[in-house]
């Protein structure tokens, strides 16, 4: 019953991502507000300061081309999507993309294929870095937490206090998927398994 409550809550925030309902729940969405993609940017490659990885992540966001736009977006799902050296089918392209969770404290996620995401993420390391356009806070967050579900395709931070306003996040990094096979030597517990690098971070705006 709670699983089912959280759905309509989502599907209310974000009716034009039905696909992804029966994944993702979140909060009924706030007024839209217009958004200066290339001021954001550049306030998130401030708060990436120190992080080389985050810095890069960033720096590759501002070359791509993509956040040279300014429009009015909904809130919780990531509406700039990550692209990656796997992308959609062999790839590369784009690939999964950002969300932003409220059923148990504000969580950032992720979702997308091939397959499933692997439950155990060894050798892969996947990360938001965000800024609370609102009160100026910011901070980068491992996104680590993950259901062995045979459908989850999500992966998500642990509850985070970014503080209330209007956010902005870009997740970047590294993220291993799984899909079933037969079993053999080459794979033994019946999965094939695949690393994905993103090459371009998913980016978006947010509500808290």
């Amino acid at each position: 019953m709670h699983r089912l409550g959280l759905i309509r809550r989502f599907t209310a925030a974000v009716a034009a991502t039905t696909a992804f309902v029966v994944v993702f729940a979140g909060h009924a969405a706030a007024e839209p507000t217009t958004i200066d993609w290339s001021t954001a940017a550049q306030q998130l490659r401030k708060a990436a300061n120190g992080n080389p990885a985050a810095e890069q992540a960033v720096d590759r966001l501002l070359a791509s081309g993509q956040v040279a736009t300014r429009v009015a977006l909904p809130a919780q799902p990531f509406q700039i999507p990550a692209q990656s050296d796997i992308g959609r089918g062999d790839g590369p392209g784009v690939y999964g993309s950002g969300i932003a969770l409220g059923y148990d404290g504000f969580r950032f996620g992720f979702f997308g294929g091939p397959g499933t995401i692997a439950p155990n993420q060894a050798g892969a390391k996947l990360e938001v870095l965000w800024i609370n356009l609102s009160n100026g806070r910011s901070g980068t967050e491992v996104i680590s937490e993950h259901n062995d579900a045979a459908a989850d395709t999500t992966i998500r931070t642990r509850p985070i206090n970014t503080g209330a306003g209007v956010i902005v996040g870009a997740v970047y990094g590294t993220l291993l998927h799984r899909w079933p096979v037969p079993v053999s030597d080459a794979n033994p517990d019946g999965y094939q398994y695949r690393l994905a690098t993103i090459s371009v971070p998913s980016v978006g705006s947010v509500y808290n």
